[in-house]
């Protein structure tokens, strides 16, 4: 039995049937964007929700109101005030633009208890910034007429590496590095519930340790881009895309290798072309069932 059966396990024997009959778990795309500035499509974000606890991954531009229309769908873990757990993939400012929305919004919504967050190197470094910029609005809304919970207010980092990072109930998740360009730590995450496995690849070019973490998962979501559209563009833009991001046909690939009962497209790199076309160049070398995601989008 490997480890992470062994934890479960445990957890069902000192939780019971409360966590041996949980409720499904639910995968909800919060954005699926890119740093072009698409208003149909908010940065990248996404939750994955199992016995009304969200577990949140990335915080693009307009996380927390995309949060709040979740909410309004019935995902009532998703309201301002229980976003408390956050895990970030890597540093790019179009995955964490939103990192002090998902810090401050809840808070002054009555969130009572710290944010946990987990991610790469240097995210100890760019919370401590955030928090000193906005020193002045958390003492006037804790200790001014608001009077504001200041635990909710605080924010717990961990930085992480490779291997398990997160367990509870309801969880268990597996951070490994991928390969995102230059970043000196940039990663991906596998959440495995008691109904599913959930890999979530970040930003990254082919990555074998995400086809290793990957493997035989129920959901893969996994960013991509148009070969045909990246043709298009001038020579700095290939040069880019090709080293931090994954093509139609890499993805093809890993996707022959993982086997995911679903692929679901998210951070699409068109370029001009359209979504439906990166589904036909995925298709060429990738006959499993593949779909392109959209803000909002359950599974």
């Amino acid at each position: 039995m490997n480890k992470v059966a062994l934890l479960f396990k445990i957890f069902i024997l000192c939780y019971g049937t409360a966590y041996a009959q949980p409720n499904k778990t639910q995968l909800v795309l919060l954005g699926t964007g890119t740093p072009f500035a698409n208003p149909e499509r908010s940065g990248p974000s996404l939750a994955i929700v199992v016995n009304n606890v969200s577990y949140v991954v990335d915080c693009g531009p307009g996380v927390v109101r995309r949060a709040e229309q979740a909410n309004q769908k019935g995902i009532k873990s998703l309201a301002a005030e229980n976003i408390k757990k956050l895990f970030i993939t890597h540093l790019h400012t179009d995955h964490t633009a939103g990192y002090p929305d998902i810090i401050f919004t809840p808070a002054v919504l009555d969130r009572n208890s710290p944010l946990e967050v987990y991610g790469p190197l240097g995210l100890k470094n760019m919370t401590t910034h955030i928090l000193q910029a906005y020193s002045e609005d958390m003492n006037i809304r804790i200790n001014g007429l608001e009077k504001g919970n200041k635990n909710g207010y605080k924010v717990n980092v961990h930085e992480v590496g490779s291997g398990i990072i997160y367990k509870d109930s309801n969880i268990i998740v597996k951070a490994f590095k991928v390969n995102h360009g230059s970043w000196r730590s940039a990663l991906g995450f596998r959440f495995e519930t008691a109904d599913k496995t959930i890999v979530v690849s970040g930003d990254c070019t082919f990555s074998e340790a995400l086809i290793k973490n990957a493997k035989d998962c129920d959901i893969l979501v996994h960013e991509v881009y148009s070969e045909e559209g990246l043709n298009k563009r001038e020579q700095r833009w290939k040069d880019y895309h090709s080293t931090f991001h994954t093509s139609t046909s890499q993805l093809a690939a890993i996707a022959n290798k993982v086997k995911p009962k679903l692929l679901v497209l998210t951070h699409q790199l068109t370029f001009g072309s359209t979504l439906s076309s990166l589904i036909e160049e995925i298709k060429v070398n990738y006959k499993g069932p593949v779909v392109n995601g959209n803000d909002l989008d359950i599974f």
